[in-house]
């Protein structure tokens, strides 16, 4: 099991301002902010880190959501925060049949999804 996660990003205030509004729909907030790294999660213990720093390579982090208007919520906050489409909301069979997610590239062009994995019940 993963217990945290950290890219870096170019402009560390641009990211914060992206990610706490990105990630707001699915429960994350800032839980901490230290010289050139910010640290978002839920209830208080943050395990996802952005970092001040050149990104040597894009990535792709999947943010789980606890439900399809979750991931629908997350993809509306992350392009109002300025985020960039990679994928809008929807079904992905070619992971499995209840594979619900949206991709959304951040101010850096790493690859940001919220994913729901639950069968839909209408």
């Amino acid at each position: 099991m993963i217990d945290h996660i950290g890219i870096q990003v170019t402009d560390l205030d641009r990211s914060v301002a992206f990610y706490t509004q990105a990630l707001a729909p699915l429960g994350y907030a800032l839980v901490m902010r230290w010289q050139q790294f910010a640290g978002f999660g839920v209830a208080g213990k943050p395990d996802f880190w952005i970092g001040t720093g050149k990104p040597a390579d894009k990535i792709h982090v999947a943010f789980r959501a606890g439900g399809r208007a979750d991931v629908r919520a997350f993809f509306g906050a992350a392009i109002a925060a300025g985020g960039t489409d990679n994928g809008g909301p929807g079904v992905r069979e070619v992971y499995h049949p209840n594979y619900y997610g949206a991709f959304v590239l951040d101010p850096d062009g790493h690859n940001v999804e919220a994913v729901c994995h639950d069968a839909y019940l209408g």
